[in-house]
Protein backbone atom coordinates (compact mmCIF):
# COMPACT_ATOMS: atom_id res chain seq x y z
CA UNK A 1 0.00 0.00 0.00
CA UNK A 2 1.57 3.13 -0.52
CA UNK A 3 2.76 5.64 2.27
CA UNK A 4 2.58 9.42 1.81
CA UNK A 5 4.52 11.71 4.24
CA UNK A 6 2.71 15.12 6.32
CA UNK A 7 4.22 17.48 8.72
CA UNK A 8 2.10 18.42 11.74
CA UNK A 9 2.29 20.42 14.89
CA UNK A 10 0.70 20.23 17.91
CA UNK A 11 -2.34 21.75 19.15
CA UNK A 12 -1.99 24.23 22.29
CA UNK A 13 -6.08 24.37 22.14
CA UNK A 14 -9.37 22.58 21.86
CA UNK A 15 -12.38 23.18 20.99
CA UNK A 16 -14.92 24.90 18.61
CA UNK A 17 -13.55 28.21 18.69
CA UNK A 18 -9.85 27.24 18.32
CA UNK A 19 -11.01 25.20 14.99
CA UNK A 20 -12.34 27.91 13.67
CA UNK A 21 -9.22 29.77 14.31
CA UNK A 22 -6.60 27.43 12.84
CA UNK A 23 -8.62 27.04 9.48
CA UNK A 24 -8.55 30.77 9.57
CA UNK A 25 -4.82 30.21 9.12
CA UNK A 26 -4.90 27.45 6.20
CA UNK A 27 -4.44 24.48 8.76
CA UNK A 28 -6.84 21.58 9.19
CA UNK A 29 -7.27 20.32 13.37
CA UNK A 30 -6.48 16.40 13.28
CA UNK A 31 -6.86 13.69 15.56
CA UNK A 32 -4.84 10.81 16.22
CA UNK A 33 -5.74 7.85 18.23
CA UNK A 34 -5.41 4.23 18.32
CA UNK A 35 -2.42 4.67 20.67
CA UNK A 36 -1.43 5.51 24.15
CA UNK A 37 -3.85 9.18 23.87
CA UNK A 38 -5.23 10.88 21.67
CA UNK A 39 -3.05 13.43 19.91
CA UNK A 40 -4.66 16.95 18.73
CA UNK A 41 -2.59 18.17 15.92
CA UNK A 42 -3.06 20.40 12.49
CA UNK A 43 -1.88 20.16 9.36
CA UNK A 44 -1.16 22.35 6.36
CA UNK A 45 -4.37 22.44 4.50
CA UNK A 46 -2.13 21.81 0.80
CA UNK A 47 -0.65 19.03 2.01
CA UNK A 48 -3.63 17.06 1.84
CA UNK A 49 -4.33 17.94 -1.67
CA UNK A 50 -1.36 15.15 -2.61
CA UNK A 51 -4.09 12.18 -1.81
CA UNK A 52 -7.34 13.43 -0.18
CA UNK A 53 -8.43 13.50 -3.55
CA UNK A 54 -7.93 10.09 -4.88
CA UNK A 55 -9.87 7.16 -4.89
CA UNK A 56 -6.54 5.09 -3.36
CA UNK A 57 -6.39 4.25 0.17
CA UNK A 58 -3.07 5.42 1.65
CA UNK A 59 -0.93 4.83 4.49
CA UNK A 60 0.40 8.15 6.20
CA UNK A 61 3.54 8.94 8.22
CA UNK A 62 2.83 12.08 10.07
CA UNK A 63 5.69 13.81 11.49
CA UNK A 64 4.34 16.14 14.37
CA UNK A 65 6.60 18.19 16.12
CA UNK A 66 9.73 15.52 15.66
CA UNK A 67 7.86 12.56 16.05
CA UNK A 68 6.74 10.34 13.32
CA UNK A 69 3.34 8.25 13.90
CA UNK A 70 1.89 5.38 10.95
CA UNK A 71 -1.44 6.19 10.75
CA UNK A 72 -4.52 5.83 8.47
CA UNK A 73 -7.31 8.20 7.73
CA UNK A 74 -10.67 7.04 9.28
CA UNK A 75 -13.06 9.48 8.87
CA UNK A 76 -13.37 13.24 7.36
CA UNK A 77 -15.39 15.96 7.30
CA UNK A 78 -15.85 18.73 4.67
CA UNK A 79 -17.40 22.24 4.57
CA UNK A 80 -21.24 21.44 2.97
CA UNK A 81 -20.72 24.24 0.63
CA UNK A 82 -17.04 24.76 -0.06
CA UNK A 83 -16.01 21.12 0.05
CA UNK A 84 -12.65 22.41 2.26
CA UNK A 85 -11.31 20.09 4.38
CA UNK A 86 -12.65 20.76 8.12
CA UNK A 87 -11.32 17.93 10.14
CA UNK A 88 -9.53 14.60 9.92
CA UNK A 89 -9.08 11.68 12.04
CA UNK A 90 -6.13 9.03 12.28
CA UNK A 91 -5.94 6.06 13.15
CA UNK A 92 -2.65 4.82 14.43
CA UNK A 93 -1.42 1.98 12.84
CA UNK A 94 0.81 -1.17 14.67
CA UNK A 95 2.47 -3.92 12.30
CA UNK A 96 0.94 -6.80 15.10
CA UNK A 97 -2.58 -4.95 15.14
CA UNK A 98 -4.97 -5.76 12.05
CA UNK A 99 -7.05 -2.37 11.12
CA UNK A 100 -10.22 -2.18 8.90
CA UNK A 101 -10.09 -0.16 6.16
CA UNK A 102 -12.33 0.72 3.27
CA UNK A 103 -10.15 -0.56 0.17
CA UNK A 104 -11.31 0.73 -3.76
CA UNK A 105 -12.87 -2.25 -5.81
CA UNK A 106 -10.99 -2.72 -8.96
CA UNK A 107 -12.37 -4.30 -11.88
CA UNK A 108 -10.71 -6.54 -14.10
CA UNK A 109 -11.00 -8.85 -17.11
CA UNK A 110 -13.82 -8.91 -20.26
CA UNK A 111 -17.68 -10.20 -19.08
CA UNK A 112 -19.31 -12.96 -21.92
CA UNK A 113 -22.54 -11.08 -20.47
CA UNK A 114 -21.36 -7.44 -21.59
CA UNK A 115 -20.40 -8.98 -24.89
CA UNK A 116 -23.89 -10.10 -25.62
CA UNK A 117 -25.52 -6.68 -24.34
CA UNK A 118 -25.89 -6.84 -20.64
CA UNK A 119 -24.76 -3.79 -18.67
CA UNK A 120 -21.92 -4.24 -16.28
CA UNK A 121 -23.59 -2.83 -12.37
CA UNK A 122 -21.05 -1.73 -9.62
CA UNK A 123 -22.64 -1.88 -6.57
CA UNK A 124 -20.01 -1.24 -4.65
CA UNK A 125 -17.46 0.48 -5.14
CA UNK A 126 -15.84 0.09 -2.18
CA UNK A 127 -15.32 -3.00 0.47
CA UNK A 128 -14.36 -3.07 4.07
CA UNK A 129 -11.47 -4.86 5.13
CA UNK A 130 -9.51 -6.13 7.93
CA UNK A 131 -5.52 -7.08 7.79
CA UNK A 132 -2.42 -6.59 9.43
CA UNK A 133 -0.71 -3.41 7.41
CA UNK A 134 1.71 -5.78 5.57
CA UNK A 135 -1.42 -7.26 3.83
CA UNK A 136 -3.00 -4.38 3.09
CA UNK A 137 -3.84 -3.79 -0.43
CA UNK A 138 -4.17 -1.15 -2.37
CA UNK A 139 -7.62 -2.37 -4.33
CA UNK A 140 -9.24 -5.18 -4.70
CA UNK A 141 -9.76 -6.77 -7.88
CA UNK A 142 -12.49 -8.24 -8.92
CA UNK A 143 -12.63 -10.85 -12.05
CA UNK A 144 -15.74 -10.23 -14.17
CA UNK A 145 -14.40 -13.00 -17.00
CA UNK A 146 -16.86 -15.74 -16.01
CA UNK A 147 -20.14 -13.26 -15.82
CA UNK A 148 -22.31 -14.12 -17.93
CA UNK A 149 -26.02 -12.04 -17.84
CA UNK A 150 -27.94 -12.67 -14.07
CA UNK A 151 -24.48 -13.56 -12.93
CA UNK A 152 -22.89 -11.53 -9.78
CA UNK A 153 -19.70 -11.72 -7.78
CA UNK A 154 -20.45 -11.45 -3.86
CA UNK A 155 -18.30 -10.51 -1.13
CA UNK A 156 -18.27 -13.90 -0.18
CA UNK A 157 -16.47 -14.84 -3.45
CA UNK A 158 -13.89 -12.32 -2.73
CA UNK A 159 -10.77 -14.00 -1.38
CA UNK A 160 -7.24 -12.40 -0.71
CA UNK A 161 -4.53 -13.88 1.66
CA UNK A 162 -4.70 -12.21 5.12
CA UNK A 163 -7.05 -10.09 4.41
CA UNK A 164 -10.89 -10.71 6.41
CA UNK A 165 -13.75 -9.03 4.35
CA UNK A 166 -16.35 -6.91 6.69
CA UNK A 167 -19.33 -6.87 4.62
CA UNK A 168 -22.31 -8.83 4.57
CA UNK A 169 -21.27 -12.04 2.37
CA UNK A 170 -24.28 -11.67 0.80
CA UNK A 171 -23.53 -8.24 -0.56
CA UNK A 172 -23.28 -8.11 -4.69
CA UNK A 173 -20.23 -6.27 -5.72
CA UNK A 174 -20.94 -6.35 -9.06
CA UNK A 175 -22.94 -8.18 -11.57
CA UNK A 176 -23.81 -7.97 -15.26
CA UNK A 177 -27.84 -7.73 -16.13
CA UNK A 178 -30.04 -7.03 -19.18
CA UNK A 179 -30.81 -2.69 -19.38
CA UNK A 180 -34.49 -3.13 -18.53
CA UNK A 181 -33.93 -5.08 -15.11
CA UNK A 182 -30.95 -2.61 -14.06
CA UNK A 183 -33.42 0.57 -14.68
CA UNK A 184 -36.08 -1.48 -12.84
CA UNK A 185 -33.62 -1.77 -10.41
CA UNK A 186 -32.64 1.93 -10.44
CA UNK A 187 -36.20 3.48 -9.92
CA UNK A 188 -36.53 1.52 -6.42
CA UNK A 189 -33.28 2.51 -5.21
CA UNK A 190 -34.46 5.60 -5.86
CA UNK A 191 -38.00 5.48 -4.57
CA UNK A 192 -36.53 3.95 -1.31
CA UNK A 193 -34.28 6.76 -0.82
CA UNK A 194 -37.31 9.60 -1.12
CA UNK A 195 -37.58 11.35 2.04
CA UNK A 196 -33.82 10.18 3.54
CA UNK A 197 -31.69 13.00 3.57
CA UNK A 198 -29.27 13.14 6.53
CA UNK A 199 -30.36 15.51 9.30
CA UNK A 200 -26.71 16.70 9.83
CA UNK A 201 -25.09 17.29 6.34
CA UNK A 202 -25.50 21.11 6.83
CA UNK A 203 -24.13 20.80 10.97
CA UNK A 204 -20.80 19.94 9.98
CA UNK A 205 -18.81 22.52 10.43
CA UNK A 206 -19.73 23.61 13.42
CA UNK A 207 -19.64 20.52 15.22
CA UNK A 208 -15.69 19.70 13.79
CA UNK A 209 -13.76 20.58 16.72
Amino acid sequence: MKVVSLSGSLREGVGKKDAKKVRKEGLVPCVLYGGEKQIHFTVKSIEFDKFLFTPEVTLVDIDIDGQVYRAVIQDLQYHPVTDKTLHVDFLQVFEEKPIKVAVPVKIVGTSPGVIKGGKLHKKMRKVLVMALEKFLPDSVEVDISKLDIGMSVRVEDLNLEGITFMDPARSVVVSVKTARVLAAEDEEDEEGEEGEEGADGGEAAESAE
